[in-house]
């Protein structure tokens, strides 16, 4: 299941695919950027201090506490936080990092967003895109009008949604199965471009 970003749009997230029914393009990013690119991917948000010992309560934007465990460090605000321990908590996860180390210092940390750069995210098999990929690509129809942007992908549990805002600023939503990418742009079927 994929998950949308955390404010449901911008950001994107960390290993969650979202399949779509073409050939991943080496270039998706509407900046160029590449998918090797260094830009930051937020994979989890910290929501508050747990215990008195330092320990920080996450939200996460991936299906699995397990995820974050593959990598050593985050970029949080500015600075760098290494990842000690990690598991499952209500709403989420618990961790404690290196760096933190009492209450005071997890609750200052709350709202910080936990992020690694884009390419140290595995590689994804032919089809399948992070959220991060697709967000702010350029959409066209399948005929070829230009439709806006890609601004969120949800799921509301029948598969990924992708939601595009038009240049006026009207949004409407196209199921993943009517868009290809390809030349760092998704193409939507224009039975689905309303």
């Amino acid at each position: 299941m994929a998950h949308p970003s955390p404010s449901g749009e911008g950001q994107g997230v960390g290993p969650v695919r979202c399949t779509a029914p073409s050939r991943p393009h080496p270039n998706p990013s509407p900046e160029g950027e590449g998918l090797a690119s260094e830009r930051p991917v937020t994979l989890a948000v910290i929501t508050g201090a747990h215990g008195v010992t330092g320990e920080v309560r996450l939200k996460l934007f991936s299906d699995d506490p397990a995820n974050l465990k593959r990598y050593a460090a985050f970029t949080a605000a500015g600075r760098t936080l290494t990842l000690k321990a990690i598991r499952p908590g209500k709403n989420g996860a618990i961790a404690r990092f290196a760096e933190v180390a009492d209450r005071n210092a997890a609750e200052a940390l709350r709202g910080t967003e936990l992020t690694v750069p884009r390419s140290a995210l595995p590689e994804l098999e032919e089809g399948e895109y992070y959220h991060a990929d697709l967000l702010g690509l350029p959409c066209v129809s399948s005929e070829g009008e230009e439709l806006g942007v890609v601004v969120a992908v949800e799921n509301f549990g029948a598969g990924d949604i992708l939601e595009i805002e038009r240049p006026n600023g009207k949004r409407f939503m196209v199921p993943i199965h009517a868009v290809h990418v390809e030349d760092a742009r998704a193409v939507i079927d224009s039975a689905f471009a309303t």
